[in-house]
């Protein structure tokens, strides 16, 4: 859980916060839970909500154009990163932009479609599916150059 907060929040004090907030918010909402076995689930929802909530405070969101459309890499173009080290990917996905790192997290580790998360952050589809490029095409050149400079 703390995982997932610290992909959302980008940063260690942020994620504190919000996974000590979402486990007093379970707790005291403990009663809901109707089968016990689902308890990991509904926590785990509990804490993408506190983090969204959390985030609608802060992201500036910028509307999609469609005329922006052609833009967009080829989706084929995704086991880039599949032989770099996860630690170097996870250091730059803390510290993408905050919309991006949002919608990137939700998508990519949380399974998120983004029709769900335009629902949940309030923002078109088109505006994830925007994001979610940006932090694919950030993260490749930030990992890119991490490579070139230390091997």
């Amino acid at each position: 859980m703390f995982n997932i907060c610290t992909r959302m929040t980008g940063n260690r004090s942020d994620a504190e916060d919000l996974l000590q907030d979402a486990f007093i918010l379970a707790f005291k909402n403990l009663h809901q839970l109707k089968d016990p076995i689902q308890f990991g689930g509904w926590l785990k929802r509990i804490v993408i909500n506190e983090c969204i909530r959390f985030s609608k405070k802060g992201i500036r969101w910028n509307e999609w154009e469609e005329g922006m459309t052609e833009n967009l890499a080829d989706e084929t173009d995704q086991s880039w990163w599949k032989q770099i080290n996860m630690e170097i990917v996870h250091q730059e996905i803390k510290s993408l932009p905050d919309g991006c790192r949002q919608v990137f997290t939700l998508y990519v580790f949380e399974d998120f479609s983004h029709r769900d998360i335009a629902t949940d952050l309030g923002i078109s589809e088109s505006t994830s599916k925007s994001q979610y490029h940006r932090a694919k095409q950030l993260l490749k050149e930030r990992i890119t150059k991490q490579l070139q400079l230390h091997g």
